[in-house]
């Protein structure tokens, strides 16, 4: 089996008593980009702080091609772990041209840090700035620059915090698939700190779910969307419908008919979970719907209380006549019935999650 390039075990840090990173354990392989996904002050950051060295845990260990680093007792000093880092303000010298901001922390002699710097800067298109000075710059150019910093000293993990979060939207999406193709052929191994659910899809090739200082899931980005830990999980990557049934013999029994719910005892509720592309919409024929089928179940009706178009889908809610709670569902291209509309809507079995009520 192949030696995992970063491996952090129960990794523990404390603010003022309370576990800002609490038992957290996670393995990259050689090449491969994890996101650590969650929102804001889940412990992110200070997980990748301490992987860094700019931070200090209090219990658990941090080992870099089965070498360790860092414990509570040994600690490899930031600058020899061979592990680059790159923030969110990019943090490029304003005194030093371009070419002098990504030679920063080479060894050597001068010819041989230009020679690597121009190559960087050749690879992420910005060859011709290398004697510019970064208020030259646009905020794109300024974070191709500082991933090229980031590379010279060639690091055997590069740690990413939020480094798109600056652009602008429109730039977004090609800069990080710039960034992706870099890291890629330098061969680095990459985790990347995110609070976008979208940039994680996009980026990574495992994806790290945290919350509340803990890993909650880990796994490829179809496997974290399509089979999520729980209902918290699933809201974190989409809006979401949800319905509460009580069960009897395996079935939870809703106004949408029943669903699954193997190994829940009788009598426990569940919640039953459903994201809004997965409802569908039909016509009311004179105060009937379409008949129940094994795969739709049965059809609740719903009075249309707003739809807008949102540019490659419409966004339509309801307010149900079973309990007068609201339902969203998406429909691709333009579908905008009026306010007051009666509608029919049903559920997909095959595109719900069943999970333990909590609250």
């Amino acid at each position: 089996m192949a030696q995992p390039r970063l491996e952090v075990r129960n990794l523990v840090r404390r603010f003022e008593g309370r576990a800002v990173v609490d038992d957290v354990s996670l393995t990259i392989e050689p090449g491969n980009v994890t996101c650590l996904l969650g929102p804001s002050g889940c412990g992110k950051s200070t997980t990748l702080r301490m992987i860094a060295g700019v931070d200090m845990q209090d219990s658990g260990s941090i080992h870099v091609d089965g070498t360790l680093v860092c414990d509570t007792v040994f600690r490899i000093p930031p600058e020899r772990r061979a592990i680059g880092l790159m923030f969110q303000d990019f943090a490029l010298f304003p005194h030093l041209s371009v070419g002098e901001n990504v030679a920063f922390g080479l060894k050597g002699a001068g010819s041989a840090k230009k020679a690597r710097a121009t190559e960087l800067l050749d690879r992420v298109g910005l060859g011709h700035f290398i004697d510019e000075y970064p208020h030259q710059l646009s905020g794109g150019e300024q974070q191709r620059v500082a991933l090229a910093r980031a590379l010279a000293p060639r690091p055997r993990i590069m740690l990413m915090d939020e480094p798109f979060s600056g652009l602008d939207n429109r730039l977004r999406d090609g800069i990080r698939d710039e960034t992706l193709a870099v890291l890629k052929e330098e061969g680095a191994s990459v985790l990347l700190v995110t609070h976008e659910p979208e940039e994680a899809m996009r980026m990574a090739d495992e994806i790290a779910l945290m919350r509340g200082g803990k890993i909650v899931q880990r796994g490829a980005p179809y496997n974290i969307y399509n089979a999520p830990a729980d209902k918290a999980a699933v809201a974190f990557f989409s809006d979401i419908n949800a319905l509460r049934g009580k069960v009897q013999g395996a079935l939870a029994q809703t106004p949408f008919g029943p669903f699954l719910a193997p190994g829940v005892p009788d009598g426990e509720e569940v919640d039953i979970v459903f994201r809004p592309q997965h409802v569908g919409i039909d016509f009311d024929r004179g105060g009937r719907g379409p008949n129940p089928t094994q795969m739709a179940g049965t059809p609740a009706r719903g009075v249309v209380e707003r739809a807008r178009f949102m540019g490659s889908e419409s966004l339509v809610e309801f307010r149900m006549d079973f309990d007068g709670g609201m339902i969203k569902a998406t429909v691709p291209n333009v579908f905008l019935p009026k306010p007051g509309t009666p509608l029919w809507l049903t559920v997909r079995r095959d595109r719900c999650f069943v999970f333990p009520a909590k609250d």
